[in-house]
């Protein structure tokens, strides 16, 4: 009767639970189950194995086979005993009964009643848990709780010493041991360290350090050492695809694990192969077995190292300091992000990790350091293609439908959700354009980085157009690379981006009609074809006259939608008319750009300097223009629909509203000079010849004066419109329009178009207006100062002469003095009226012709360093100069 036949009867017979005397405690044969086998492993198949293997490796001496049967019977019992109870706390899993423990400490083999408790001792069962753990945040994590330890298992089940068993039979258990031990567990003769605590999370990242008994030949004790380290790497490697599978780590990190499970599957089909070699091979021995484990060692020694540094850039094996969690708070940024996101700043609370960019640019740098080794490259690539999938994914998803699916933040452009479109209206900064959608300079993959820019702008360009209504997202994404090995990669990028800044371009000129909105803003802004603005000041005059707190806006806003309605204007046709808004801003035009241009930068050492002169400049430029009239309050505002509102933002529009306002002012100036030229020639007095030659003469000076004066204020507002808008403005309209343009044409919905960025023309819209600012003199203190004091001294001329300068010529002129064609309220003669005039005059020609060289002088300067089409304007005013 075989083996099996005798164990199949032995089993099926009910018997007594019988205790053979013949049994050796302290010598349980090498067919016994271990104490630290495999939850999962079949007692009765590792038995059966086990007694084959004994068979053809060991001569079949009576006593052993006895043993044998005695051992079967042990196992029968375990077999049938009542089923293990649950412990009490997960915490207690996996630990020995500890009565148990003490009795067999208890026992004393000096006297009969030790040897009989040592023997009921000895002959209690091994009763070890193992029980599933809860689910985990880790879809691979292991659910089998840790295995009790070598350690604390009974000295009854303690094997043979290795000194009493010679080499042939010290290989086979070494053997046996190393099966159970390259799948993580203890062997008989090879157990964990001291040192090492299965519960543990650092240790178990780290892997096991495994000790052989004493008393193993040298040389195999060389051969095993050798590889056991294989046997740390898997047990590290386990413990890591069940950290790093938790949700914090990015899908990058999950598709990692995934790629490492499939390699540690096919280690664990190599085990269970060198485990049929152990059984059915009797020539199978240690270094055959080394043999064997050689490449797969080198594979995972790969993999470990790979591990340990993705493990210490997340901090997981390495102490973090406490001053890199401190130095988070310096960025106020992520700061105000997490707030609105519902997060909070406990130091520690936003631990950084490694994923998504940064493991793959990890994967890519060992892959440069390690492309000499062929099968360390096919490892790497490999590990590097699964890797980049999910990555590949929210790229091809972001690159042709312009969305992100990152729900780890892990791809390079990062969204801010909290920034929406309907702030356009409110945006002076561009935010929406700028800062919604940025790149995380730190987490971009090395095959990225020399093409950032163009993904980025790919997918906002295809987000503009997706919230139009012009990309179906619906529409599944085909035939595009799936990993960063892909040869199309590059290719794919390109185009994506290509056919997006098309459509985004075609989407602005073509359906929403760009450019005709640019002409829009210039006859508003640019006073250009402006005759409905003439008859709009000219309806408004008594509104405006008044200070600016109290103009009725309302009623200004009705005159200047009657006018724009006007049959026959420029504007009747326009159909942006009714975007168009009438405004009145709290402070002077020069005062604004000077508070602008005189900005510094914050002295470090005395901060507070510089907010109290900022609440001291604030403060008085209140108090200077509260009464500020309604001629230098007006502005006009435009609103604009999106998408268009990207490229004429609020931060344009201000510039538009800028030179708007400058134009008025030299518009406005110019009224005054006139319709006091006409004032003058409708009163007698002007009109009167006098007989007093002095008075004659101050009246030349002032005509002088005046005519001087308005064709200053019209040689200027020549400049800025003819010598500055225009140019600026025709080349601004072919580079619109890629007259200009050096690209190659594109076709998109059947539509040609030059093949321009977007962010190009949004760049070249804002150099056209910065353009026209500098020139017109609104960019440098300077100029502004001298400029705005001879505006100042033109104006209260005009005023000046336009009130009471005719009572007080009246007075000073004797024909005139007493005569009722001189008016109701005409005085008496004065001969001293005649002196006084003539100082007021003195002094308005000497401020107007000292400033007016102060000017030319100045532009002379900086026409020489900044632009020469000043020239032009000083060239012009030096005709005003050379009449004096």
């Amino acid at each position: 009767m075989s083996a099996n036949d005798r164990r199949a009867s032995y089993m099926s017979a009910p018997r007594p639970r019988v205790v053979s005397n013949r049994v050796d405690a302290d010598r349980p044969s090498r067919g016994a189950a271990s104490p630290l086998q495999p939850d999962n492993m079949d007692p009765s198949r590792t038995s059966t194995s086990s007694q084959k293997q004994r068979s053809s490796r060991e001569p079949k001496s009576m006593t052993e086979k006895r043993t044998e049967r005695t051992v079967i019977t042990e196992r029968e019992k375990a077999v049938r005993r009542i089923p293990v109870k649950a412990s009490s706390s997960a915490g207690n899993r996996g630990e020995w009964d500890k009565p148990r423990t003490k009795k067999t400490s208890m026992a004393d083999g000096t006297s009969p009643i030790g040897k009989i408790r040592e023997q009921e001792a000895s002959n209690t069962p091994w009763d070890p848990h193992a029980s599933l753990i809860p689910h985990s945040t880790a879809p691979l994590a292991c659910r089998v709780s840790v295995p009790p330890l070598a350690s604390a298992a009974p000295q009854s089940l303690c094997p043979r010493p290795l000194r009493g068993l010679s080499p042939d039979a010290q290989e086979t258990a070494i053997l046996e041991d190393l099966l159970f031990v390259f799948m993580g567990f203890e062997g008989q003769y090879i157990h964990y360290h001291s040192s090492h605590d299965p519960s543990a999370e650092k240790d178990r990242l780290t892997g096991p350090v495994f000790q052989i008994a004493a008393g193993l030949d040298p040389t195999l004790r060389d051969l095993t050492q050798s590889m056991l380290k294989m046997a740390t790497h898997y047990s590290a490697m386990e413990a890591f695809v069940e950290v790093q599978s938790r949700a914090d780590f990015g899908a990058v990190c999950h598709a990692l694990c995934a790629s490492i499970r499939k390699l540690l599957k096919d280690y664990l089909i190599l085990i269970a192969q060198l485990e049929g070699q152990l059984l059915n091979n009797p020539t199978f021995t240690l270094h055959q077995l080394h043999l064997h484990t050689m490449p797969t060692s080198q594979c995972l020694a790969q993999l470990y190292s790979l591990g340990q540094e993705l493990l210490k850039r997340n901090g997981l094996l390495d102490s973090e300091d406490l001053d890199e969690t401190i130095e988070d708070f310096d960025d106020v940024d992520n700061i105000l992000e997490q707030l609105k996101e519902g997060g909070d700043l406990v130091p520690g609370s936003s631990k950084k990790f490694c994923k998504g960019g940064n493991v793959l640019r990890l994967l890519t740098e060992r892959l440069a350091t390690f492309s000499g080794d062929p099968s360390t490259k096919i490892l790497i690539q490999t590990l590097l293609r699964d890797a980049s999938r999910p990555y590949m994914n929210m790229l091809n998803e972001w690159l042709h439908h312009g969305g992100i699916k990152d729900p780890h933040a892990e791809f390079l452009v990062k969204e801010q959700k909290w920034i929406k479109r309907e702030k356009l209206e409110e945006d002076y900064t561009d935010e929406y354009w700028e800062k919604r959608y940025t790149i995380r300079e730190d987490e971009i993959p090395p095959q990225l980085e020399g093409v950032k820019d163009r993904v980025l702008l790919a997918g906002k360009y295809l987000n503009v157009v997706r919230e139009c209504g012009g990309v179906d997202v619906s529409k599944a994404v085909r035939d595009v690379p799936k990993t960063l090995d892909d040869p199309r990669f590059l290719e794919n990028v390109n185009a994506a981006y290509t056919y997006a800044n098309a459509s985004l371009l075609n989407l602005l000129l073509t359906k929403n009609s760009l450019t005709t909105r640019f002409r829009s803003l210039k006859h508003y802004f640019f006073l250009d074809r402006s005759d409905f603005f003439s008859y709009f000041l000219e309806l408004s005059a008594s509104e405006l006259r008044k200070p600016a707190r109290v103009v009725n806006e309302g009623k200004l806003q009705s005159l200047l939608d009657l006018v724009l309605r006007q049959p026959g204007s420029i504007a009747a046709q326009d159909p942006f008319k009714e975007d168009v808004k009438v405004r009145m801003n709290k402070i002077g035009l020069t005062k604004w750009l000077m508070q602008v241009v005189s900005v510094s930068g914050i002295d470090q050492d005395h901060p507070e300097a510089a907010f109290e002169k900022q609440q001291a400049s604030s403060a008085q430029a209140a108090d200077d223009d509260k009464d500020i009239v309604g001629f230098d309050a007006l502005e006009l505002d435009y609103s604009v629909p999106f998408p268009l509102s990207l490229v004429i933002s609020r931060k344009t529009v201000l510039r538009y509203q800028l030179i708007f306002r400058h134009l008025l002012s030299l518009r406005h100036l110019e009224t005054l000079l006139v319709t006091s030229w006409a004032d003058q020639n409708k009163v007698a007095n002007w009109r009167h010849k006098p007989s007093d030659r002095r008075l004659e003469l101050w009246k030349r000076r002032a005509w002088n004066l005046r005519a001087k004066m308005l064709v200053f204020v019209q040689h200027l507002l020549y400049f800025c419109t003819a010598e500055v808008i225009e140019p600026n403005w025709v080349g601004l309209m072919d580079r619109v329009n890629g007259a200009d343009a050096n690209g190659s044409e594109v076709t998109v919905n059947g539509t040609k178009q030059v093949n321009r960025t977007v962010d190009e023309l949004m760049q070249d819209h804002v150099d056209f207006l910065d353009t026209c600012l500098k020139e017109c003199m609104l960019t440098q203190a300077k100029l502004l100062k001298i400029h705005s004091k001879l505006m100042t001294c033109c104006t209260m001329f005009a005023l000046w002469t336009a009130a009471s300068l005719s009572r007080a010529l009246a007075s000073a002129d004797p024909d005139l003095s007493g005569d009722k064609a001189a008016g109701a309220d005409a005085r008496g003669y004065d001969p001293s009226r005649i002196g006084k005039l003539e100082d007021t005059l003195k002094r308005y020609e000497d401020h107007f012709n000292r400033h007016l060289r102060i000017l030319m002088d100045s532009l002379n300067y900086f026409a020489a360093t900044e632009s020469v089409v000043l020239l032009k304007l000083a060239h012009s005013l030096s005709s005003i100069s050379k009449e004096d």
